[in-house]
């Protein structure tokens, strides 16, 4: 079983230690999510595994073969390329093979007259048989296709930066490597892309190390999770549920043995005070015994307040209304005289296809783009915080605290007690050392989570959020979200993390496209459900229908094989020959195993794999035979 080792790991940014001595694991069949908060270092962990970044000391080991596949959180495609080449981009002979190979089925294709395509075509499909290519071309479409990438010729720089994230998670997908790293693969996927994401990890054969904020996901996928909190690893078996448990579980045996030693330290604290004379060797033992539990103690809380129940600015009853509200994104519908009263607790959350309109939506909510017709109406006392999905332009020179002073020095809550910028910060999980930091030195995911603490500090009463989960790390969300619990105001809130909506949301607006939105009261999950349930049964029916439909169709109007289908025709008996000869061998190996249960139940399943392949070409020898 190949296995990858980390021993001893040390690496810094700048003067602050990411990881100290850090000692990590991972084999086959092995699924590991790594969480922290924003600025702890994940990203720059997987940048060293994958030998982007040089640790300041310890050990890498892995086998010599062990190929590892990594997607980074922001994709870095080569813009010239096609999505062919991207996808079946690297330097293993079976990747090479495959993509040659569909570059000649492409040429062949558009010229299939013509004697050299014809020819390219041959080598290359014999070529496609003697590596057994043929899986892996089957697998790559069928990743694309279920990624919403049909177009296999785009190219990649005239993609969204959505489509862009997608082609760059089929490319590690169809690799295969022993390692497959995952940064935010969830990112720009809908519903049904997660859920298949979700199914296809929880099969796959290889290691899978996984940084994600949906929760879900992490519950559904791993069987282990590592924390990396002040530069360690800590680590929990099972899934999130399994880590929320034991975490809690952890934080109460750790509260308890911090009690015991602030207790101690008193009493020595009082021994130290008290100024005894005549010192010898064991009084200058217990003296260091203090200095040891007084830096203990003092670095021990390593969790910052959660509690952020600031005050917000009085709202009336009216809020946002839309009336009769049409609007065209060039020639696509995102509003068909729309009507929606939100009122001052709503809690509405919205989710759909990609480029859908949802985002466009927030910006007429927000008054940054106008109507084409109808009208907004926004209360007298609205005050709105818009949380966009990129930052408002930040003072890199600036440091972390005067950022958010600009604002106020101090700020009021709920109860009518005011914290201090400072006090604000820490709660919102940036520790007291991190305060003087240059903002250009904060990572991404922290300067986010800044922006976010900016919008909240101006004290709104209306909370418009642009997919705040794509870059917020799992603890700052659970912050957040008991923020919103609170809030008294209205909150609207564009999402694909089931998790997140099903927390905060009891209303949905499910954007379908040209300019159809269903309204649902509810969760998120009880929704999928229910569409899950819908589906099932169309789909049933429509399966049928079209396979009637088909039938007809191919019998009245085709009258001959294709130039590719000839092809297949010419090969098709002695491949029925083969695996024929296949099913009698693997017969006379059962009959031969006598009570080896192990190696029957291994034949039995190659048994099932062969018979399901011969009935698939017999399907087809019986089709095509209609047209000889």
């Amino acid at each position: 079983m190949k296995e990858l080792k980390v021993e001893n790991l040390t690496h810094s940014y700048g003067m602050k230690r990411l990881f100290d001595s850090a000692s990590f694991s991972i084999s086959e069949g092995q699924r590991v999510g790594l969480i922290g908060v924003n600025g702890t270092g994940k990203t720059s962990f997987l940048k060293v595994l994958t030998r982007q970044l040089g640790p300041d000391k310890g050990d890498i080991t892995q086998p010599n073969d062990y190929r590892i596949s990594y997607l980074e959180q922001k994709s870095n495609l080569e813009e010239s390329k096609t999505v062919l080449d991207t996808v079946f981009a690297g330097d293993n002979s079976l990747m090479s093979t495959v993509r040659d190979y569909e570059a000649a089925l492409q040429a062949l294709t558009k010229n299939p007259m013509n004697e050299k395509a014809q020819n390219v075509f041959a080598k290359l499909e014999q070529k496609m048989n003697s590596e057994n290519a043929w899986n892996a071309s089957t697998r790559a479409k069928a990743i694309l296709t279920r990624l919403g990438i049909s177009d296999m010729q785009l190219i990649v720089g005239e993609l969204s930066g959505g489509q862009q994230k997608r082609v760059a998670l089929a490319q590690v997908l169809i690799q295969e490597p022993d390692l497959l790293i995952l940064d935010e693969p969830t990112n720009h996927l809908d519903f049904e892309m997660i859920r298949w994401l979700e199914n296809f990890l929880m099969s796959y054969k290889g290691a899978l190390l996984l940084v994600t904020h949906d929760r879900y996901f992490l519950d559904n996928v791993v069987n282990s999770i590592i924390e990396l909190t002040h530069g360690r690893f800590e680590k929990y078996s099972g899934n999130y549920q399994d880590y929320v448990r034991l975490k809690a579980e952890r934080e109460e045996t750790e509260a308890q043995i911090t009690h015991k030693r602030k207790q101690l330290y008193k009493q020595e604290l009082a021994w130290m005070r008290a100024g005894v004379k005549a010192r010898g060797t064991k009084q200058q033992a217990r003296m260091d015994r203090f200095s040891d539990l007084k830096d203990t103690v003092s670095n021990y809380d390593t969790n910052a307040s959660l509690d952020m129940n600031l005050s917000g600015s009085r709202l009336g009853k009216k809020v946002l209304e839309l009336e009769e509200a049409t609007f065209h994104r060039d020639e696509q519908i995102i509003l068909d005289q729309y009507n929606l009263l939100i009122q001052q607790n709503d809690r509405i959350g919205i989710t759909g296809e990609n480029g859908s309109g949802k985002s466009t939506f927030l910006d007429i909510l927000s008054s940054r783009i106008p109507l084409d017709s109808g009208v907004l109406e926004i209360g007298e006392t609205v005050k709105i915080a818009y949380y966009t999905q990129t930052n408002e332009s930040m003072d890199e020179s600036k440091r972390v605290i005067s950022y958010l002073q600009e604002i106020a020095e101090e700020v009021r809550l709920a109860d009518g007690s005011s914290v201090s910028v400072s006090q604000l910060l820490e709660q919102f999980l940036f520790e007291r050392s991190t305060h003087g930091t240059l903002i250009g030195r904060l990572s991404g995911g922290e300067k986010r989570r800044l922006y976010l603490l900016k919008l909240l500090m101006q004290q709104p009463n209306v909370l418009l959020l642009d997919e705040p989960t794509n870059d917020l790390d799992i603890q700052t969300l659970t912050v957040l979200e008991e923020y919103i619990q609170t809030f008294s105001g209205a909150v609207i809130a564009v999402s694909h993390d089931r998790y997140f909506l099903d927390k905060i949301a009891t209303k949905l607006l499910i954007f379908q496209g040209n300019g159809k939105i269903e309204e649902y009261y509810g969760k998120m999950s009880e929704y999928l459900s229910l569409e899950d349930e819908k589906a099932n049964k169309d789909s049933r029916k429509i399966q049928t229908s079209q396979k009637i439909q088909t039938d007809e169709t191919n019998k009245k109007e085709k009258t001959k094989m294709t130039y590719m289908e000839q092809k297949e025709w010419d090969t098709l008996e002695e491949e029925i020959f083969v695996l024929e000869a296949e099913l009698e061998e693997i017969q006379n190996e059962m009959n031969q195993a006598g009570s080896d249960y192990t190696v029957i139940e291994d034949l039995n399943s190659r048994q099932h794999k062969v018979e399901n392949k011969l009935s698939d070409k017999m399907e087809r020898w019986e089709y095509l035979s209609e047209y000889i």
